[in-house]
Order: structure tokens, then C-alpha cells, then sequence
């Protein structure tokens, strides 16, 4: 069975009857719509405040237009690449011409951007409600570009954006990286600004050690079990090569907890 856009719209918490999907072809708009075209060099910027800026004849733009706004970028005669989603927040400005909106890129589907291409089954039409473009079927999904690993000293990483560190493909290089060294890192509970310290060492490296917070959030620790991960923020203290003896990594993980006083003030029992 033909993967559809449809369960990958669900899949982002988008459901396809509160949704619309947009396909933006590259034109000059005609001078009386008082909208400027795209063309095959528009930024992000041209492209995202093109779309935020839509007619003000409700025939060719809903009157009241949902939540959430799937772009693509028509691709070929009949195929479309996702450009980004759109989070509408409501109409800021109608003057009989154009009507402006307050919108914002939402995380929804981030992971698809520029990746995802779709048939698009109606040449003449540049939109319609997301429940009929949810039988459009998936031509393809690239790979997604790898990302340069930045840095031991460069880490600070949500709770999500770790999960994807080590699952997804385009972090591969940094996985390699942590798998590479053993170190003294720091959770620290944005809602409040308490640090967790920790170490890994003996046969768990850094990979292995966040591996585990990714899987579950706590990564064992009893003091971490109760929280929510949704507000940690992680990142490393110092690295250590593999055959550090393990009494330095120690030292190192028990100077951190005093100059972080996260003992008496922070996560740690110990």
C-alpha cells in the first residue's frame, strides 16, 4: 500500500480537517493583487512572509483559515516539496486588498522539510483543506543532510533535540563523537535552575550514558525520576580520553558538583 501525506500529517499532530495545504509555484503575481511572486532565488524570509500575506477575496482564500498551514514548493509539473508548516495565530491587518495574518514556523514536521515530496494530483489549485490533500501519495523522502558536529564545548541540548541526536541520521558524526569519549556532563532543569552532575566512565561513554536519558529521561538516576525531561537541557563539562584512569574522571565529577553547588542546591544526593 502507497504512503500517503495523510498519516505523516497525523503522525505530526496535524489533524488533516483543522489543516490547509499550500503550493506556492514560482510567478509573478499580477500588479492589481498587490502580492509579490516567488521566484526560484526567494530567501525563507520571501517565502515565509509571502505566506503570510494572502488575498483578501475570501474565493480564493479562506475567510477564516485554520490553525495550522502545510507549504510546499511546486516541484515539476506535478509534484510539490515541502517547504515548512505554518502556525496561523489569526488576521492582523485587511485592507480590502491583502489580508496579513501573525504566523510562525511551527516544529511540526521540521524533520520533513525539503525532504518530502508529494504528487500533486490538481495543477490548477495552490490550496485546499489538508482532508483532501491527505490522499496525495508520497513520491519520495530524502536523506536528510548531515550536521556538522560543533564541539564538545559547544553542546546545549533539549531533551528532544537529544532524542534526535540519537536516533536520527543526519547526527551520525555526532554520535560518533560521543561514542569517542568518556566525561562529566550537566542536566539542568530549566524550570528552575537546578543541575544534575554526572560521569560517564568504564564502559559507558558519553553516547551510551545519554543514550539512556533519551530513552527514558532519568537514565536510571533516582533523583531525576520524578521530573519531567521535557525542560532538561544538557551539556558537557569536560571529556576525558578512554584511558583516563577513572579516580581523574571522579575528582573532576565531584569538583563540578561543589563549583555547582548541586548537592545543597541542586539534583544531586551525593
Amino acid at each position: 500500500m502507497a504512503l500517503t501525506l495523510g498519516p505523516l500529517l497525523i503522525d505530526a499532530g496535524i489533524d488533516p480537517a483543522q489543516a490547509l495545504v499550500i503550493r506556492h509555484a514560482f510567478a509573478q503575481e499580477a500588479a492589481e493583487s498587490g502580492l509579490t511572486g516567488l521566484h526560484a532565488d526567494s530567501t525563507h524570509t520571501e517565502v515565509f512572509e509571502y505566506t503570510r500575506k494572502q488575498s483578501a477575496d475570501t474565493r480564493r482564500f479562506p475567510a477564516v483559515p485554520p490553525q495550522f498551514w502545510v507549504v510546499f514548493i511546486k516541484e515539476g509539473g506535478d509534484h510539490a516539496r515541502l517547504w515548512s508548516v505554518i502556525e496561523n495565530r489569526g488576521e492582523i491587518s485587511n485592507n480590502g486588498l491583502i489580508r496579513a495574518f501573525d504566523v510562525a514556523e511551527s516544529k511540526r514536521m521540521a524533520d520533513l522539510r525539503n525532504r518530502l515530496v508529494i504528487g500533486w494530483r490538481s495543477p490548477r489549485t495552490w490550496r485546499m483543506n489538508a482532508a483532501t490533500a491527505a490522499s496525495y501519495p508520497v513520491v519520495s523522502i530524502a536523506d536528510a543532510e548531515p550536521i556538522p558536529f560543533p564541539g564538545f564545548d559547544r553542546l546545549v541540548l533539549s531533551h528532544v533535540q537529544l532524542q534526535a541526536v540519537m536516533r536520527e541520521n543526519r547526527y551520525a558524526s555526532w554520535r560518533t563523537a560521543l561514542s569517542s569519549v568518556f566525561g562529566v556532563y550537566v542536566i539542568t532543569d530549566t524550570r528552575d535552575g537546578r543541575h544534575y552532575v554526572g560521569k560517564a566512565d568504564g564502559e559507558d561513554s558519553i553516547r551510551q550514558r545519554w543514550s539512556a536519558y533519551a530513552t527514558n529521561g532519568h537514565g536510571g538516576n533516582v533523583e531525576l525520576r520524578t521530573l519531567d525531561p521535557s525542560s532538561f537541557r544538557f551539556s558537557l563539562l569536560r571529556v576525558f580520553d578512554p584511558a583516563t584512569p577513572t579516580g581523574e574522571i571522579d575528582a573532576a565529577e565531584s569538583h563540578f558538583k561543589d563549583a555547582l553547588d548541586s548537592r545543597r542546591h541542586g539534583l544531586n544526593r551525593n
